[in-house]
């Protein structure tokens, strides 16, 4: 069988550090990036990563967005590694370079998946759940805190139509990472936004590292009702618990405590002391965050199926007033935030 040619779309920290995995895996791998800079040293000096095993710089062929209409070339398998709300301008962009056997993998936090399916079909498309802890503030430099060894993807077709791609699609992932493939993507996807429900805003309103708002007064028994809020939504819409993170133990709680032992797992497993969420992260870079799509969308399929969401609404609104400006994160708002989730649940009641 030829070797795949492999498009990475969105070569961010988390893009990056599985471009420069797979390269140095000696597959043929193309990053595709939006920040001009980031390109540019990338093509000049490579892509350095520096994680717990130590510093390393990868050779790796990067391009602009711009330049996808140059390409000639057809890829066998694309993984989109965009913010959320960035998924379906980034398949569309790269719908025409896939080969007509290729297949598109969402590598992302969120639900994105029936985006993905809408662009390029779900006959070659495959959802993923990913795991690892990456920042990157310097072009051409990830702060990779979790390396292969402690990344961990959750792979599947989310409706069958896709399953001849999975394992294909795994061998090549797993120079990233561990990979475990699942038949219940869809289910596993939401459970991860469970604990991205609890963990994103809480720690990103506050400005805080996520060990240091988990530890602030308070916090973690907010950000715990957040992630049942997001729990129950996703048992509405048919999801079940999974296991995640490569542990069986977690689909052995119940629904009061699996929530919980979401966000247990991903502090034990991938929250160093200078961990900072993905959302807080876009927030110092000054972009928007993907609390519309992870919280957010809690909140309008808690609205579209009769079940109340105050927690997250009001993590929603905090989020809002902070990327229009009207609001700063940090310290400042534990008490407010404390307060206005309290009067919301007490007003459901």
């Amino acid at each position: 069988m030829a070797e795949p040619r492999i498009a990475v779309v969105g070569a961010g920290a988390n893009g990056a550090s599985i471009g420069a995995d797979l390269t140095r895996a000696g597959r043929d791998v193309t990053l595709i990036e939006q920040w001009p800079a980031h390109v540019e040293a990338m093509r000049r000096a490579g892509i350095r990563i520096n994680q717990p095993s130590g510093a390393r710089t990868t050779a790796v062929r990067a391009l602009h967005v711009c330049e996808v209409a140059t390409l000639r070339e057809m890829f066998d398998i694309v993984f989109i590694v965009v913010k959320a709300y960035d998924t379906r301008w980034s398949c569309e962009l790269i719908a025409p370079r896939v080969a007509p056997d290729g297949v598109v993998v969402g590598l992302q936090n969120g639900i994105t998946t029936d985006d993905i399916a809408s662009v390029v079909g779900a006959e070659r498309s495959l959802g993923a759940v990913i795991e690892i802890a990456a920042n990157m503030f310097k072009p051409g430099v990830v702060e990779r805190q979790t390396g292969p060894e402690a990344t961990w993807f959750n792979l599947g077709s989310p409706d069958g139509a896709s399953a001849t791609h999975v394992e294909p699609v795994a061998a090549v992932l797993r120079a990233a990472g561990a990979v475990e493939v699942t038949e219940d993507i869809n289910s596993a996807k939401w459970m991860k936004l469970v604990g991205n429900a609890a963990e994103f805003l809480p720690s990103a309103i506050l400005d805080l590292t996520l060990v240091d708002a988990m530890r602030t007064p308070g916090i973690r028994e907010l950000a715990d009702a957040a992630g049942r809020e997001a729990f129950a939504v996703g048992l509405a819409r048919g999801h079940r618990m999974v296991p995640l993170f490569g542990s069986a133990d977690l689909e052995q709680h119940g629904a009061e405590t699996y929530s919980v032992a979401v966000l247990d797992a991903i502090l034990d497993g991938w929250s160093l002391p200078d961990t900072r969420v993905a959302l807080l992260q876009d927030w110092v870079k000054g972009r928007r965050g993907e609390g519309e799509d992870i919280n957010g969308l809690v909140v309008t399929e808690g609205a579209r199926l009769g079940i109340a969401t105050p927690v997250n609404e009001v993590l929603v609104d905090f989020s809002r007033r902070i990327e229009r400006g009207a609001l700063t994160r940090g310290l400042a708002n534990v008490e407010p935030l404390i307060a206005a989730a309290r009067d919301a649940r007490a007003a459901c009641v």
